[in-house]
């Protein structure tokens, strides 16, 4: 069996395979910062807390009924990277929505953008993919320049928080996904989360946590952010390299903005746009320049 705590190495995936990888990539930014503007509406009716406490309980307990994984025959070292991974998605969701509930989604997510960015650079193999890192940052770091003034200390410290631990999603993910049959490992991280994070979402929001309209939106949230991204993503890890993979994750901060504007009303500036143009080439070049001849090495 592969060693659970070594990332495994990339898989040669045909072009087609890749592809696919790509655009479950895409689905799952998409999905994730819809359900994320969903949320915000919920704060004033259960919190930040509550709303991710609701957010993973109803996603693992979906992720179980469809999953349905096993719980036995797993080695110790298996159930410690279960665990790990669990506490990882509880401060990642917990952080990100400290910060969106202080601060303007763009911001947010122009700022925790910065962990996986990082961890594209660090594992590149070729240093090409260096530059496509730095253009990609100097979209996002244009994109967020419009609510920068909006900031507070709390949210952006939360903000690279969930950056930190985005990145570690990233790599706890691709190794969950090889070493644990179907969803399996994934499903059960998401209720290692679940547990960690209810106690804070009962503190926080009390009896609210019950009521039928934040059940509901709750829920939405839960399939929205939690179901169909943590399912795509996993899924496109086997299909892309881990840096390619975080490379596109970049796209997050377009996407949110996008996801602000339909669904909050939230105005796109030029500077914005623009940002978006830089995210986006960056984004495709990454994915492009890798089946090129290394020109640089």
């Amino acid at each position: 069996m592969t060693d659970v705590l070594t990332v495994p190495a990339p898989i040669d995936t045909p072009a087609e395979g890749r592809t696919g990888g790509v655009w479950r990539v895409l689905a799952s930014q998409t999905s994730v910062h819809s359900g994320a503007a969903v949320a915000t509406t919920l704060f004033p009716l259960a919190g930040a807390a509550g709303v991710v406490s609701l957010r993973l309980v109803i996603g693992a307990a979906l992720l179980v009924a469809v999953g349905r994984p096993r719980l036995r025959g797993y080695t110790r070292r298996q159930w410690i990277l279960v665990g790990v991974f669990g506490a990882v998605l509880a401060g990642m969701n917990l952080a990100f929505y400290v910060a969106i509930a202080r601060m303007p989604i763009g911001p947010v997510v122009t700022l925790e953008v910065l962990g996986p960015l990082t961890l594209s650079v660090v594992t590149a193999r070729r240093r090409v993919a260096w530059l496509w890192a730095l253009l990609a940052l100097a979209g996002v770091v244009l994109l967020g320049g419009g609510g920068f003034d909006q900031l507070d200390p709390l949210g952006v410290g939360c903000a690279f928080l969930a950056g930190t631990a985005w990145a570690g999603y990233i790599m706890l993910s691709a190794r969950a996904g090889a070493n644990f049959p179907k969803r399996d490992g994934l499903t059960l991280a998401m209720l290692v989360a679940a547990l960690l994070a209810l106690p804070a979402g009962i503190l926080d929001a009390g009896g609210a946590l019950l009521e039928p309209k934040v059940l509901a939106l709750g829920a939405t949230v839960a399939v929205l952010s939690s179901v169909l991204p943590y399912t795509f993503e996993l899924a496109a890890l086997r299909r892309l390299p881990t840096s390619t993979f975080a490379v596109l994750m970049s796209l997050g901060p377009a996407i949110a903005a996008l996801a602000g504007f339909v669904i909050l009303g939230q105005d796109l500036h030029p500077a914005q746009i623009a940002a978006i143009g830089l995210v986006v080439a960056a984004s495709a070049g990454v994915v492009l320049w890798k089946d090129r001849p290394a020109l640089i090495a």
